[in-house]
């Protein structure tokens, strides 16, 4: 049986969407956790041509440890709301995905 998914990601036939909410211009980068359905990072990044989205896709490459090229920002280019397709099939992405979200915090 499949563990329940997280309310931030959902399973497609490539992989995951990943549904977020971004906060550039913080001291580090981090998840911060659930903020309602989506998961809220923060990053060490300001929001301007682009580098927040390349922090937000280097920092899930990191933690996801997956290749960037495994990553598409599907949504949300300007916006703090982002949504992020994830293209990999391995069977334990999904638990991978649920130890992002601290275990301490869990909505902010």
């Amino acid at each position: 049986m499949d563990p329940p998914q997280a309310p931030f990601f959902l399973s497609t036939a490539e992989g995951y969407l990943l549904r977020l909410t971004v906060v550039p211009g913080a001291q580090r980068t981090q998840v911060v956790g659930l903020y309602g359905d989506r998961l809220k990072v923060r990053l060490a990044a300001p929001p301007e041509k682009g580098s927040a989205n390349r922090e937000l896709i280097d920092f899930l490459a990191r933690s996801l440890n997956l290749p960037k090229s495994s990553f598409q920002l599907t949504a949300g280019a300007s916006s703090r709301s982002k949504v992020v397709a994830v293209y990999d099939l391995s069977p334990d992405l999904s638990d991978r995905l649920c130890r992002l979200v601290p275990a301490s915090k869990e909505s902010a």
